[in-house]
């Protein structure tokens, strides 16, 4: 096989595996849940000390706040959380579904924290 043909190859099995598993699925109901992972924990503004929480998970779910919120910041990249839709705005535009609240329980901690998915809500800013 020449390696143009195994590179093809490679690239196409790569490409039909799932980024992430169907456990990682992402919440759509209120009450519903999923597993995941930290990917990233930082501040809401790119390296300024108390200017909020962010915090990117593996099913690609991030989650922001204005506040510092420590239950957020103590969890650590790679550990399993469980992500549960609290609310999702209503009357919101088309196609604008930003300010859905979710509750995110570490499961190493044990320590649960309630966030929104962007800093505005739907048919804001």
């Amino acid at each position: 096989m020449r390696k143009s043909t195994l590179i093809v190859t490679a690239i196409l099995l790569f490409a039909a595996i799932p980024l992430k598993s169907p456990a990682e699925s992402i919440p759509t109901k209120v009450g519903q849940c999923a597993n995941a992972r930290v990917v990233k924990v930082g501040t809401r503004l790119k390296d300024v000390a108390g200017s909020g929480t962010a915090i990117n998970l593996s099913n690609g779910i991030s989650l922001i706040s204005y506040d510092t919120v420590p239950q957020a910041e103590e969890s650590k990249p790679g550990e399993k959380v469980k992500i549960c839709l609290k609310s999702i705005p209503k009357n919101c535009p088309p196609n604008d579904d930003r300010g859905r609240v979710y509750t995110v329980t570490n499961l190493r901690t044990m320590k649960k924290f309630t966030l929104p998915d962007s800093q505005h809500q739907c048919g804001g800013s």
